[in-house]
């Protein structure tokens, strides 16, 4: 098996991706918005910052290089938290907004068409592996129209390419998780309430990177391919469909 790309990578849910990847034996590329020293396993890290729209195109030219020209998964999991008051000036709501939806969203896209051409090319398949959020479905506190639209935007986006193309072998998984103990979510936890959260989830905790990363390395290398266009909760039932 070729290479898999995952985005975001530097903490949370993307580190721990990239290691039970990494268990599996599979070759992984990881992604950080910063420039930094390989993770442990000597896995390369791509630097490239998603606020900048040529930064994709670089990321994947850089990561197609590094892989010898066989990437056969991306896992889409960068990702942007940032609260945004209603009440703010116009421009920096829209500011806001624009960079939200640009990272979380439009950074998602421009790879997973990159991806779908570089495959559609070579003749045979891979898998696209979105992190959306529950929010998607749920929606998300008044601060984060943004971040809930993104991941919205995102599963739509996911079901579309799943349906367009798998006949071409390309099969797309989306993960929605609900609130997961990374330092992302840390201040949103605290800001509505911390531990009065658990009472809304009816598991009693949060969900953990590990969990998530096993059912990212579950899509990106186990599931039937039947199973593509699947939304996969992880949210301790907190929302269930």
């Amino acid at each position: 098996m070729g290479y898999i790309l995952v985005t975001g990578s530097s903490r949370g849910i993307g580190r721990a991706a990239l290691a039970a990847l990494a268990t599996r034996g599979t070759k992984v590329i990881g992604h950080a918005s910063r420039p930094q020293s390989e993770v442990a396993g000597n896995v390369p890290i791509i630097a490239a910052d998603f606020s900048d729209p040529l930064s994709v195109q670089s990321l994947w030219e850089q990561a197609l290089d590094l892989a010898g020209g066989e990437i056969d998964a991306v896992v889409n999991n960068a990702g942007r938290f940032e609260a945004s008051r209603l009440d703010r000036s116009d421009i920096e709501w829209l500011d806001a907004w624009e960079d939200t939806l640009r990272v979380n969203l439009t950074s998602a896209a421009q790879l997973s068409r990159l991806a779908v051409l570089h495959w559609q090319k070579r003749g045979f398949g891979g898998r696209l592996v979105n992190v959306a959020s529950r929010a998607a479905y749920r929606g998300d506190s008044p601060a984060h129209w943004h971040y809930a639209a993104a991941k919205g935007g995102m599963v739509a986006m996911h079901k579309t390419i799943a349906r367009a193309y798998a006949k071409d072998g390309i099969l797309s998984f989306a993960i929605t998780p609900g609130f997961t103990d990374t330092s992302m979510a840390g201040d949103y936890l605290a800001s509505r309430g911390g531990p009065g959260l658990l009472a809304d989830i009816p598991l009693g905790r949060v969900a953990t990177p590990d969990e998530i990363a096993a059912i990212i390395a579950f899509c990106a290398l186990d599931a039937p391919p039947s199973m593509t266009g699947a939304v996969i909760d992880a949210n301790g039932a907190s929302f269930v469909r």
